[in-house]
């Protein structure tokens, strides 16, 4: 397993975990409407809804991984991160 560690700043500690609350809300109420019997679609669409935001959650952090990991890392001279980046976006597919 990597050993890497990622040093984030308080304010995107806080991002990260407002949108993570968010998605976690919206998984609650997802299986709050199955507990109800909830129509077949309107429970498609939330689930969509959270796929939207996972998504979006996933963005943030590749982004702001090229932005400092990535980028710190080539500073170094450590051209291993592009391996590194070309595999983490093959796991995307």
């Amino acid at each position: 397993m990597n050993q890497k560690e990622t040093h984030r700043s308080f304010e995107e500690k806080k991002a990260l975990s407002n949108r993570i609350n968010r998605i976690d809300g919206q998984i609650h109420g997802i299986k709050k409407m199955i507990e109800e019997d909830k129509y077949c679609d309107d429970i498609l669409i939330q689930l969509q809804a959270v796929n939207k935001s996972i998504k979006s959650l996933a963005n943030l952090l590749l982004e702001n991984h090229m932005y400092n990991c990535v980028s710190e890392e080539l500073e170094k001279g450590n051209l291993e991160i592009i391996d590194e980046v070309v595999n983490l976006f093959r796991r995307f597919q």
